[in-house]
């Protein structure tokens, strides 16, 4: 059962955040609008869902794009696509209780009707209700399975991390020190370096904009980097290749330095550098890793309850913040996992 469940009505109407124009680059506020509707009643097989908690994740300028994507654009005068954290309030569905905390395909509303299958996990860990949505929601589940799957780290690699500070690159820092690497971080101000040395994890750690990291990292890592985790790409993926230990794996979990990919950006040639270092450099989409789910769940909550993974939230009050909540993301504006809380 999860701790800390804040206090939560269910309101006679559904506000919704709808997507009302295609973004061009990152989602910004007018980009959604907000409406009532009535609260819809499930259909059988199915089951109302109140949210109390919307995430606030990268991949949702991806969704709301109509660039190529490895999903479909959310449709124009519909709920913006979301993963939240809710509770069952009627259910139709077999196997799925009234009262149960779900996390899923909710979207940003204050309630959804939706199948079973619109269940990513249901939120039972003794942990607080809003960390499902963060330590276990995609973040968590990206940052462990990202890392052991495609980084494959073994004890005293080298480890190099962009948006360190970030709701994925702060776990993945701890994530690498309880593994027994050192991790190296990369963020975009002076407060998150100070926070990736002190509170995740990381040996050390540089402010991207200021410092001249590429050439620190002849001392930090004058090996070689055994593991870069790239959430960028861009010029810091161009020059961490070139920074890259024989061998050396790159996992590629975000692009967020791209404003736009139409027409496909240039830039460096990085082939000769894959091929010199025989480097392994590979895509990671979280949704490719279900069936790994439930065993990173159990090492998260593991180091949770063993005091050696922390995390941060930054949880706005109400639902008219969540059209602007994706454009603050990006701007690095948040202080850990992102959520509008709804309740």
């Amino acid at each position: 059962m999860p701790t800390d469940i804040p206090a939560y009505g269910l309101p006679p109407r559904n506000r919704r955040v709808l997507l009302v124009r295609r973004p061009a680059g990152v989602p910004q506020p007018e980009d959604f609008g907000i409406d009532e509707v009535a609260v819809p009643e499930p259909g059988p097989g199915e089951i109302l869902v109140r949210n109390i908690y919307l995430s606030v994740d990268p991949a949702q300028r991806g969704w709301a794009s109509a660039e190529a994507n490895y999903s479909a654009p959310v449709a124009l005068g519909g709920p913006m696509r979301a993963l939240a954290v809710g509770v069952v309030v009627r259910s139709r569905a077999e196997g799925v209780k009234e009262g149960a905390f779900l996390y899923g395909w909710f979207g940003w509303q204050d309630y959804a009707v939706v199948a079973p299958t619109a269940i990513v996990q249901r939120a039972e860990a003794a942990i607080p209700l809003s960390a499902h949505a963060g330590l276990l929601g995609i973040n968590g589940l990206t940052a462990y399975l990202a890392l052991t799957e495609l980084g494959r780290p073994v004890a005293g690699d080298t480890v190099l991390v962009s948006t360190a500070g970030g709701a994925v690159g702060s776990y993945v820092g701890q994530i690498a020190r309880n593994l027994g690497c050192r991790a190296i971080g990369l963020t975009g101000d002076d407060a998150k370096v100070a926070a990736c040395v002190e509170r995740y994890g990381y040996a050390g750690a540089y402010n991207y904009r200021t410092a001249d990291w590429a050439a620190a990292l002849a001392d930090d890592a004058p090996k070689g980097l055994d593991v870069y985790f790239d959430n960028v790409g861009g010029p810091i993926l161009d020059a961490a290749l070139r920074r890259m230990a024989v061998g050396g794996r790159v996992v590629q979990c975000g692009t967020a330095s791209i404003a736009s990919w139409v027409p496909a950006p240039t830039g460096p040639r990085s082939e000769r550098e894959v091929l010199t270092r025989r480097l392994v450099w590979s895509g990671f989409v979280v949704f490719d890793h279900v069936a790994r789910f439930e065993a990173a769940n159990a090492a998260l909550v593991g180091w949770y309850g063993d005091g050696r993974l922390v995390y941060d939230e930054d949880i706005a009050d109400g639902i008219e913040h969540a059209p602007g909540a994706i454009k603050a993301l990006y701007a690095g504006e948040n202080r850990g996992k992102k959520l509008v809380y709804v309740g």
